[in-house]
């Protein structure tokens, strides 16, 4: 049985020692040195050792500098102690270097030990338990911070977001809750060399024992790793990487409920009804990742299937929710596994780089909802991210929602759709085109414009029509429909367009043949006009087939609705209100305004007739 305490290991009856790696790492051989529990032995360190501290030190690896300054103390106390210190044996070989991960370099000390008559002292426990099979004299140093609290830990306090440690530069942190966070120095003393070289490798020694631990990036050999310890992310850079020896700590510091956010109701049941493509946008440490995972607590809660895209995986998440890292470094091959898995919901934390925007629409497009994480200076940005990574008109059906965090709270909430229209501020008929409309989910009013203008795309603030404009348009307007239909509706898109809606029957004569009206009534009211219908129509979808009469397109529904007025309709967006003919159809030249729109309803396949 593997001994698991230290001993005096003088009044043993082993008179020579020989350390493994393993102790001169972890410091454990100076210690007992300096406890006097090794008084009057003598200690043989293997030229195995030496050479292998030596090839992780020129690496770069804190352990190879921890073993050789170790081996350098334990000379210096050597003579203190009347301890015979030397160091002997053979050299590695080749082949032994090569064959190191399986075990070849343990085996070899061990050889050793067993060939100085001596007792092997270490504090690696597979390497004691075979030595004791091996019937090797062991002495076991247990060496487990696991479960302990090391140094990073106790710079955090209650309300502290970060700390931050670096060679030559006073300790401070990042204290309070979102919106109201202060750098504050945590003591006046510099932190040195040293001391950071020892926090990082009980860092690295903590992960390597605790199972909710793990190195999540390694670049450079060490000059610059991401660890995950438990609740801490933890980013290490040293040179010639950094400039000097750095360590950056986050910790979250609350856990929240969706319902601590207010989330408006009717988000919240489309998110669990339907499946969506929503952003969580916001500035770095806005609180965007913590509304991320009271997002995916919500959806498992409510018995969806949730997992997350993470590097590293520090979301906050239940047990119920697998968190997965890119899979050999690629999110195209983690999401080719996951979709085998077929999950409600993939939570994406952080949306960062093209192949990651790209991976995200495939994900989208596949069925899957999707909810984004993405760094943003304001809402707009968030989709501009995505602009020239997917086609213009793909972004609504990969994004619908985005959710705008600021100080740990939502700030605005708006929806993105597709439509085909004349983009606001433009007059004529002929520059009708797909725009992207960006809308306030509350208020539903039109904030941003975003469409292909030439070559680039462009996006538009939209602005409020000034209050002169809106009187006047409004006056006239009035004036006119108070003899056709007094049940109208105005909505202002801007200073020159306006959006009439009326009902249904009276939608012919506030046109005119050949849109003589309407022509008639934007020259008086100085303005562009749109005429549909209003929202409380009693009409409804009916079947009909779509032929070609030379220059036109023919809409034929039937003799039982001839001289009926229907509406027609590319999805959710009115086009125009024509009469069906004698034969029971209706004719649309293709090269009209109207034509290009069936057109593209056509291609869409959302073309509907209400009748």
């Amino acid at each position: 049985m593997v001994m698991n305490t230290i001993r005096n290991i003088a009044n043993t009856g082993s008179k020579t020692l020989v350390p493994d790696t393993s102790v001169l790492i972890n410091r454990k051989l100076s210690e007992l040195i300096e406890e006097g529990k090794l008084n009057g032995i003598r200690i043989v360190v293997p030229r195995i050792v030496i050479d292998e501290l030596q090839a992780q030190a020129s690496r770069g690896k804190d352990i190879g500098f921890r073993g050789l300054e170790e081996i350098k103390k334990v000379r210096l106390l050597a003579e203190k102690h009347k301890i015979k210190l030397s160091f002997d044996g053979d050299r590695p070989s080749q082949d032994d270097i090569s064959l190191a991960k399986k075990g070849r370099l343990d085996a070899l000390i061990r050889d050793f030990a067993v060939k100085e008559g001596a007792t092997l002292l270490t504090s690696d426990y597979v390497q004691a338990l075979v030595g004791e099979a091996e019937n090797v004299s062991i002495e076991y140093v247990p060496y487990d911070i696991s479960h302990k609290e090391i140094k990073i830990e106790g710079f955090f306090t209650p309300d502290t977001q970060s700390v931050h440690l670096k060679v030559g530069v006073r300790p401070y942190a990042k204290r309070g809750k979102p919106g109201e966070v202060k750098l504050v120095h945590i003591r006046e003393k510099l932190v040195d060399e040293d001391e950071l070289k020892t926090i990082v490798y009980e860092i690295l020694s903590k992960v390597h024992k605790d199972p909710s631990s793990f190195i999540e990036i390694g670049r450079q050999g060490a000059s610059a790793m991401v660890v995950q310890m438990g609740l801490y992310r933890i980013a290490i850079t040293r040179p010639p990487f950094s400039s000097a020896t750095e360590i950056t700590a986050v910790r979250p510091i609350v856990k929240l409920e969706l319902k601590d956010y207010a989330l408006h109701k009717d988000l919240e049941d489309a998110l669990v009804n339907d499946t969506r493509g929503v952003l969580i946008a916001g500035p770095p440490g806005s609180g965007k990742s913590t509304f991320a995972a009271s997002v995916a607590e919500f959806l498992c809660a409510k018995g969806k299937i949730v997992k997350t895209f993470e590097q590293p995986r520090d979301l906050q998440v239940g047990p119920e929710i697998t968190q997965y890292a890119p899979l050999e470094g690629d999110w195209e091959k983690t999401a080719e596994m996951l979709l085998l898995v077929r999950p409600d919901y993939t939570v994406f934390d952080e949306v960062r780089k093209t192949k990651d925007f790209r991976v995200f629409a495939d994900m989208r497009l596949a069925g899957v909802g999707m909810i984004g994480v993405v760094h943003a200076t304001d809402i707009i940005s968030a989709v501009q991210r995505f602009m020239g990574r997917i086609e213009l008109g793909m972004i609504p059906h990969v994004v619908d929602t985005i959710i705008y965090i600021r100080n740990g709270r939502i700030e605005r909430i708006y929806t993105l759709g597709l439509l085909v229209k004349v983009p606001s501020g433009m007059t004529e008929a002929d520059l009708a085109r797909p725009v992207v409309e960006v809308r306030d989910f509350e208020t539903k009013k039109l904030e941003y414009e975003i469409y292909t203008f030439g070559e680039e795309n462009v996006v538009i603030p939209i602005k409020e029509a000034s209050k002169p404009v809106v009187e006047k348009v409004t006056r006239i307007i009035k004036q006119e429909m108070g003899q056709i239909d007094e049940n109208f509706e105005l909505e202002f898109a801007s200073d020159n367009r306006v959006v009439l809606r009326v009902n249904n029957d009276a939608i012919a004569q506030v046109i005119g043949k050949k849109g003589r009206n309407i022509e008639e009534l934007e020259r008086r009211a100085g303005i562009r006009i749109t005429v549909e219908p209003l929202q409380n129509t009693f009409k409804h979808d009916v079947s009909f087939e779509i032929g070609e009469r030379g220059k036109a397109f023919s809409i034929i529904l039937g003799n039982e609705h001839v001289g009926k007025q229907i509406d027609i309709y590319d999805g959710e967006t009115y086009l125009f209100s024509p009469v069906i003919g004698g034969k029971g159809e209706v004719r649309i030249k293709k090269k009209s305004d109207e034509g290009k729109k069936i057109l593209y309803a056509i291609s869409a396949r959302t073309l509907r007739v209400l009748v």
